[in-house]
């Protein structure tokens, strides 16, 4: 299609700004698709991040764009939008990303997009330039998607031990390392699909915005481009929250892994087919522990999940200032 407008040098920075996010995601979400694996020691860090990259790109190929949908035109109201709105609101998404993988904290990178971008908007044209209805689903899933994740991890994990019970635990072990390699593979796809559509929608947005495109849509371009930078986040790995998700919430062996990372794929991968973007580290972290919580309560350590729970509570509203403070400053100057 051609365009309506010259590309412009602000456009050209907001698309770079939107793959910096969306790499900083890769990064700092690559505890969410390679801590269990790492952590059961079924592959080292430098081999997870290859494979756990490789099912990020390949995630292009065969699972649509309805969640960028969701985030490009079903949250704010573009008639509302500048392409200083979705800078202020993408800076702010990275820095609380940036922070709290200082912190090693697994919060939703998702999360932080959607706060930055209706904060900044907000800041810029009012609370009338949010579109409430594509807010609730989100907000749903925001608890719904780790209690599922958790309910499928505990669901697999006791289903497993069942179907095993009369297998030595060493067949067990050995069988589970293969199998996990699928199973991380399979996470990696759910994540490579849900993350890099976030930033699709951005950068469609920022398209639509600056009369580049006639109407909303995802150029095929802005796909791969967005699971290259998520991918090569990937590789670059986070491991002060492998760290977090892999060895500190509860003890994991293959069998447990597997269990975690196909509950998460599965709660990942439906809920973008359905358009709805949830965040790929609450749900994961919710596998983790559903699956610890098949050997008894003690065995998930509370304390770090419910300090994980209050980073959650406070992204959205959190990345939501930054971009308002941003998009203020931003606004002294235009």
């Amino acid at each position: 299609m051609e365009s309506i407008h010259a590309v412009t040098p602000l456009i050209i920075v907001l698309i770079g700004v939107a793959l910096f996010f969306d790499y900083i995601n890769g990064f700092h979400d690559a505890a969410n698709s390679i801590a269990t694996v790492v952590s059961t020691r079924v592959l080292t860090p430098g081999q997870a991040v290859v494979w756990a990259a490789f099912f990020n790109f390949v995630a292009a190929f065969g699972f649509g764009v309805h969640v960028a949908k969701t985030i490009g035109k079903g949250m704010v109201d573009l008639s509302a939008v500048t392409p200083w709105v979705i800078l202020a609101g993408v800076l702010g998404a990275v820095i609380w990303d940036l922070v709290t993988w200082w912190l090693g904290l697994p919060t939703s990178s998702s999360h932080a997009l959607i706060g930055g971008y209706a904060g900044a908007a907000v800041a810029h044209a009012g609370f009338d330039a949010v579109l409430w209805s594509g807010w609730i689903k989100t907000l749903v899933f925001i608890v719904a998607a780790p209690l599922i994740g958790m309910l499928l991890g505990f669901t697999f994990m006791v289903l497993t031990l069942w179907i095993f019970r009369r297998q030595p635990p060493r067949r067990v072990d050995k069988t589970f390392r293969r199998m996990q390699l699928l199973s991380a593979a399979f996470y990696s796809l759910g994540h490579g699909t849900n993350d890099a559509q976030k930033t699709m929608g951005i950068i469609a947005g920022v398209l639509y915005t600056g009369r580049i495109i006639d109407h909303f849509y995802i150029p095929y371009w802005v796909i791969l481009t967005c699971h290259a930078a998520i991918a090569l986040g990937t590789l670059s790995g986070g491991w002060r929250i492998v760290k977090t998700m892999g060895m500190k919430i509860t003890q994991l062996r293959p069998v447990g892994g597997f269990s975690a990372e196909s509950s998460g794929a599965i709660t990942i991968i439906g809920s973008a087919l359905l358009g709805i973007p949830v965040s790929t580290t609450h749900t994961i972290t919710g596998a983790i522990v559903g699956v610890g919580a098949t050997r008894r309560l003690s065995a998930v350590r509370w304390g770090v999940a419910t300090r994980i729970a209050w980073a959650w509570v406070l992204t959205i509203p959190a990345s939501a200032l930054i971009a308002a403070g941003i998009s203020a400053i931003f606004g002294l100057f235009q």
